[in-house]
């Protein structure tokens, strides 16, 4: 291979890691993995293989579409900040008029597939999600409120009832129940990195809770806030909606998160801030795994037995 091709490969490897970096790809998983719970849960039976695959690739995609755009909206503050600096954006490896293109093809691609393969109510809920996330949460609460995350939650929250809504074409009560755990975990989780970043969203007036309200108080916050989560988890229990497999993974996990909580509350230190953040991504991932095998056990005994 010449000097000439490998440089060409060479960019074009680069050039690929770049978008691959707009989709935000770790958040974008866990969106995609929520989904497909949202989708199992939904059924008793086997969720059909088009919804399946095409079902989460278009939510994937329309995911991958707001994280391009919130790449776009915040790349002025990225380039400051330490956490982001060295994102596409920033760096100039990606142009603002290639991002603004590639997080519309991702979109419209996304939207299509879940026209053509789900339902009309997965495709626009999906799209209003987009909305939530790109517009009303990046470009106005964000800079807004210190109540950002908390109501900006919702369109992060959204990922399960979609896939709910993809299977069944309806919004029905299991599916708002797992959009309401996700709302609850949502400000604990992140407000933990808050914690960590606080410097730096106080140096491009993001006004996040720790920057405006101080740590003390965002500590106590996260407290609250995971004793709440820990309740509402049990729900999915208590209306019958999952078994005993489900119950004792909700509380051990519970358990341990509350447990990260209140070390971080009680030793005041910041360095707690971010194992607290760490473990509440396992957290969320470990509960809906949870859900979804309790789910198909819980099925798979009553047919064994009735």
């Amino acid at each position: 291979m010449n000097t000439n091709t490998q440089a060409l490969s060479g960019r074009l490897r680069q050039n690929w890691r770049d978008y691959y970096i707009l989709t935000k790809p770790k958040v974008v998983m866990l969106i995609t993995f929520t989904a497909l719970v949202g989708m199992f849960l939904a059924t008793e039976r086997m969720v059909p293989w088009e919804v399946l695959i095409f079902g989460a690739l278009g939510i994937t995609l329309v995911a991958a579409s707001a994280a391009a755009i919130n790449h776009l909206v915040d790349q002025r503050i990225d380039a400051i900040m330490a956490r982001t600096q060295r994102r596409p954006l920033p760096t100039g490896q990606v142009e603002v008029w290639q991002a603004l293109v590639f997080a519309g093809v991702l979109g419209v691609v996304g939207m299509a597939l879940l026209l053509v393969f789900t339902n009309p109510l997965c495709a626009w809920l999906t799209f209003g999600s987009l909305v939530g996330y790109a517009v009303v949460y990046t470009m106005l609460l964000k800079r807004a409120t210190p109540q950002n995350i908390v109501i900006g939650g919702a369109a992060g929250a959204a990922p399960p009832l979609l896939g709910w809504v993809a299977v069944t074409g309806q919004v029905e009560p299991g599916a708002l129940l797992l959009f309401l755990i996700i709302f609850t975990w949502t400000p604990p989780h992140f407000w933990a990195l808050a914690i960590h970043r606080r410097e730096e969203y106080a140096k491009v007036d993001i006004p996040m809770l720790p920057v405006t309200h101080g740590v003390a108080l965002t500590r106590l916050h996260i407290l609250l806030y995971t004793i709440l989560l820990c309740l509402v988890t049990l729900l999915p229990y208590l209306i019958g909606m999952s078994g005993v497999l489900y119950l004792l993974g909700a509380t051990l996990l519970g358990a341990r998160f509350l447990w990260f909580a209140w070390r971080l509350y009680h030793h005041a230190d910041d360095r707690l801030a971010m194992p607290t953040f760490g473990y509440s991504i396992v957290y969320l991932f470990a509960l809906f795994a949870v859900l979804m095998v309790d789910h198909y056990f819980h099925v798979r005994l009553e047919q064994f037995l009735f």
